[in-house]
């Protein structure tokens, strides 16, 4: 996926500004702390007997935007996203949800938000054993009263979406893990919720089925646009998935940007380590790479099979410089030429 909202949008479905958690007893008092005196998490475990599960950390996700978390265990990113449905209360700072702050809601007022404006899926889905798979997928209708028969042709439309048609009537044990981690995205999907929450919910399958269902949400995703918080400690998922990442440590943003900022400009030693085996051919693209014309050079191109659009991939532009040696012409999608792209440049993008 192109990585099309690059920056921090200016209207969010999903705000979060200077969210804390701090866990144990003196949670307030290590805050203060470690606002005064810039305390790293183990001198806040040590003097405190606290835990700092995240730590001021502030972004925007998009309408439509699929934002990928990733991390190491104990980084907080599954804590982080459990503020975004009030699962977990923030030490300080705020998580709205289109404007609103969730953390001024009634009891009453946060059951009707998750009901009708989250879903979330969770690497164990705990689908009720008892229950039809269609029972399943409406329970979300079932707790706002939707009607038995409209649960039921909600549920048997939502499962077709995610190709398990005609299983509707079984029950969970008749499926394999694959196929009832679709069940828990069809449960998420079938309220219709203008965010999805995703707490790794591929991970624990075999590799084969974890890339068909990535694939498949990728095709949900472009048709229904939610917004989604993905988390992930897996690196290749994020960059296959995300409009962008944030890694995390230590309860952190180490840094926050395209799969592409990431792999070419890692921010520190921790993102080094986190990128270095990850193949570049499908994330580096023409833009990054091409020298920019001086404002006289540029011009309108015809196709003459040395053009290449500036979202090309590494991947492609290796094949067009194999067959015929020579620089490539970089056109922007009004097939204006704005850079060109050198045997150099493209040699340096692969060693590095």
């Amino acid at each position: 996926m192109s990585a099309v909202l690059a920056n921090a949008p200016t209207s969010a479905a999903i705000g979060l500004s200077g969210v804390w958690k701090i866990f144990g007893r003196r949670a307030t008092e290590a805050l203060a702390a470690v606002r005064a005196e810039g305390l790293a998490k183990d001198e806040v475990l040590r003097r405190f007997d606290c835990v700092v599960a995240v730590a001021d950390v502030s972004v925007d996700i998009a309408e439509g935007e699929i934002f990928c978390i990733m991390g190491l265990s104990g980084s907080g990113k599954s804590t982080l996203l459990r503020h975004v449905n009030r699962l977990v209360e923030p030490t300080a700072g705020n998580v709205s949800i289109h404007g609103e702050d969730i953390g001024r809601k009634s009891s009453a007022e946060l059951r009707a938000l998750r009901a009708k404006k989250i879903g979330m899926v969770f690497q164990h889905i705990a689908l009720f054993p008892h229950r039809r798979i269609w029972e399943n997928v409406a329970f979300g209708l079932e707790v706002r009263g939707e009607p038995r028969e409209r649960r039921r042709e909600v549920a048997m439309q939502t499962l077709e979406r995610v190709q398990l048609s005609g299983w509707g009537d079984r029950y969970p044990d008749e499926l394999s893990g694959g196929m009832q981690q679709r069940v828990g995205l069809a449960r998420a999907l079938a309220a219709d919720p203008d965010v999805l929450l995703m707490d790794e919910p591929f991970s624990a399958l075999d590799p084969l089925i974890r890339r068909q269902l990535q694939e498949q949400f990728l095709a949900l995703a472009s048709t229904m646009k939610k917004t989604t918080l993905f988390i992930t400690h897996d690196l290749d998922e994020a960059i296959r998935l995300g409009h962008r990442i944030a890694v995390m440590k230590d309860g952190r943003f180490i840094q926050l940007g395209t799969a592409e900022d990431i792999v070419l400009r890692p921010a520190d030693d921790y993102v080094a380590e986190f990128v270095r085996g990850v193949s570049r051919l499908k994330i580096v693209r023409a833009r990054s790479l091409m020298r920019p014309l001086a404002p006289g050079e540029a011009g309108s191109v015809g196709s003459d099979g040395r053009a290449v659009g500036d979202d090309a991939d590494l991947d492609r532009m290796i094949r067009i410089m194999a067959e015929a040696p020579g620089p490539l012409l970089v056109v922007d999608r009004d097939r204006v030429l704005v850079g060109v792209v050198t045997e150099a440049a493209l040699l340096r993008a692969i060693h590095e």
